[in-house]
């Protein structure tokens, strides 16, 4: 009996007409990126774990695909985990090469990540990811600049794709102003690590895995109370989160807000991405990593999680052994993402590629047609220029063994191409063959010397 297989849970099989949704995603990401000004890299598909635990601590392992290498001859072994993420590989990279790298450094990756965690719809384990990051920046000015550039070219690739901002919301904080928050409810900024970690989570954890975490490190009611009310998510920004709660003036956490919103809504504007944002208290993106401007890109309704994430870390390449260098970047993955475009209807009607020309042939050997395939499918390459001069077109033929022309144009009508040759014997044997336009249809004779220039002229 044959054993039966199923692809890994929490993996795809990318069928043509899936892979061409990957494809349209993955150019259109591309696309976007080049003309923002960032160029491509790539990096390894499994790090060192290390990599990984300098970034995220030890408790990234449960999280991830890893293994050990093979011993060396005194027994010892690396041990690697397949690529959660790119954003340390980045950090290694321009770490190594810091000094010799021109400033600002624009990179963008497509890279095909893994974790280890349990699938829900939009995350799986195995996935494609959007990874855009820019570093430098010497002034306040320039970094928060670089912030939001780097916001609007993920709003950017998400509108190239048809989405509008009544269907999608960037969603912002800022560490400085989570601070505030900590500094008006009383939380002494000592134990700030510990408070970013817990407003991190808090909104995964349990009532009682809260209550534990409260007594583990000695919370006072009013920090307890304070944490309770965000868990409930409940909007700092109104009165009514304040009531039964002692604190300090409410207005130094209230107009650095204002302050901050008028200036990024100003900034999105002139980029042409007016209304497209606003301040959210509950946007945080593990703040104990992130060192500034955090945003997320949620969708305006449903149930799907973040399309995409990011904010500034100004220190992670410092901790690859590089330079102190401000950096900040998003990454979008293609899961939620293409979710997201099917829900909406945004996906093109026509994604595989159709054909520019369909062999017709009625001759008795395929010979003819074969070399006729040959030369239209070839690129003209230019020596002195080296590049392509001239590419070559997408050029099929029926492998029926019909030589019925008008049932073999109905299958050259079906796969979608725009041209038909016509390869039939009395024609052919005058040095002649017929080309078809199939959408007006309308047919000539060609001389067989002559159909290369005919054919690229006629789909110019």
């Amino acid at each position: 009996m044959a054993t039966s297989f199923q692809s890994p849970k929490g993996t795809r099989d990318f069928y043509p007409q899936d892979m061409a949704v990957r494809r349209y995603v993955e150019d259109t990401w591309r696309k976007v990126s080049i003309r923002h000004g960032f160029v491509e890299v790539d990096g390894p598909t499994f790090e060192f774990l290390d990599l990984y635990k300098i970034k995220s601590g030890d408790e990234i392992v449960s999280q991830l695909f890893h293994f050990e290498g093979r011993a060396d001859k005194e027994g010892r072994a690396e041990h690697y985990a397949l690529r959660p993420e790119f954003t340390p590989t980045l950090a290694r990279m321009v770490a190594a090469k810091a000094s010799s790298l021109p400033r600002p450094i624009k990179w963008f990756s497509l890279p095909r990540c893994y974790r280890g965690e349990a699938p829900q719809k939009g995350r799986g384990r195995e996935f494609g990811q959007w990874n855009v990051d820019i570093l430098g920046g010497d002034t306040p000015e320039a970094r928060r600049q670089f912030d939001l550039e780097s916001a609007a070219l993920c709003l950017d690739g998400l509108r190239e794709l048809g989405l509008t901002k009544d269907e999608v919301v960037l969603l912002w904080n800022d560490r400085s102003l989570v601070e505030h928050l900590f500094a008006i409810v009383g939380v002494p900024a000592e134990r700030y690590p510990f408070a970013f970690y817990l407003l991190d989570r808090i909104a995964k954890l349990s009532p009682e895995q809260r209550r534990q975490l409260y007594t583990q490190n000695a919370l006072t009611e009013n920090e307890t109370a304070f944490f309770e009310k965000l868990a409930a998510g409940q909007d700092p920004l109104t009165d009514a989160f304040w009531a039964d709660l002692p604190h300090a003036d409410v207005e130094a956490y209230r107009k650095p807000i204002l302050d901050a919103t008028a200036s990024i809504n100003a900034a999105l504007a002139a980029m042409g991405f007016d209304g497209w944002a606003r301040y959210d208290a509950s946007i945080v993106r593990g703040l104990a990593y992130y060192t500034g401007f955090v945003f997320e890109i949620a969708a305006s309704a449903g149930d799907l999680r973040a399309v995409a994430g990011g904010g500034r870390y100004d220190k992670l390449v410092e901790m690859f052994g590089g330079p102190s260098l401000g950096a900040t970047g998003f990454g979008m993955g293609d899961m939620v993402l293409s979710v997201l475009l099917q829900e909406k209807n945004k996906l093109p009607k026509q994604l595989l590629p159709a054909p520019d020309v369909f062999i017709v042939n009625a001759l008795d050997t395929p010979a003819a047609a074969q070399k006729l395939l040959a030369a239209l499918r070839a690129s003209t390459f230019n020596a002195d220029r080296t590049a392509i001069a001239r590419p070559g077109l997408i050029a099929i033929t029926s492998y029926k063994a019909s030589k019925n022309i008008g049932k073999l144009l109905q299958d050259a009508s079906a796969s979608g191409a725009k041209l038909a040759i016509i390869l039939a014997p009395a024609e052919f044997e005058r040095g002649v063959v017929k080309l078809k336009n199939l959408a007006t249809r309308e047919e000539k004779e060609i001389p067989l010397a002559s159909i290369l220039e005919e054919v690229h002229g006629a789909l110019r």
